[in-house]
């Protein structure tokens, strides 16, 4: 069977056996057993296989923020759903340690990452541009996105170095500072 997971398993073993840049999308596509075609119609490029169905993350992010009650202060709120968005049932946990070594450290990935990168700081820029009633491109909106963003890609960096760490448990802690910070405004 096709589809997103088979993909990016396939992938992801041909990444590790032969390295992201080594590895083209024909290989996938045979590892897959599928046409190149076919896996056009999962993944646009192989940069976008590392990041999944980032678009549907995406959106389960601003559904997140969405359901938050309005009476909740803006840094619980940014808080609860930085750490929402990053929490992983326990049957994926690894192959998303995979995904994010991949992301994290492969030079040929970081443009690309750049542009993922922007995306999901735009989430959080204008759920807080909402709630202060300013522009989603202000100062302040946009920082608590790079800000959150910055939090999120250190405590990625500290799981990978310390396979048994939690996840959730590193960026509940980091983005309490950031809570902090935003409580006292």
């Amino acid at each position: 069977m096709t589809d997103h997971a088979a993909i990016e398993h396939a992938a992801f073993r041909l990444f590790d056996q032969q390295g992201f840049d080594h590895t083209t999308m024909d290989d996938i596509a045979r590892a897959v057993g599928v046409g190149k075609r076919t896996l056009f119609r999962y993944f646009p490029s192989k940069n976008d296989i590392p990041w999944g169905q980032f678009g549907a993350s995406l959106d389960l992010f601003r559904k997140q923020f969405a359901a938050v009650p309005p009476e909740t202060p803006l840094a619980e709120a940014v808080h609860a759903c930085v750490v929402a968005f990053n929490t992983f049932d326990d049957t994926v946990v690894e192959q998303h340690r995979v995904r994010m070594r991949l992301i994290l450290t492969t030079p040929t990935l970081q443009a690309h990452s750049a542009i993922k990168y922007e995306a999901w700081r735009r989430v959080i820029a204008e759920y807080v541009a909402h709630r202060l009633s300013i522009g989603a491109d202000e100062r302040l909106p946009r920082l608590i996105g790079h800000v959150s963003l910055a939090i999120s890609v250190a405590a990625y960096e500290q799981w990978l170095i310390d396979p048994g760490s939690s996840l959730t448990h590193l960026l509940d802690q980091e983005m309490a500072g950031l809570k902090a910070y935003l409580a006292s405004r």
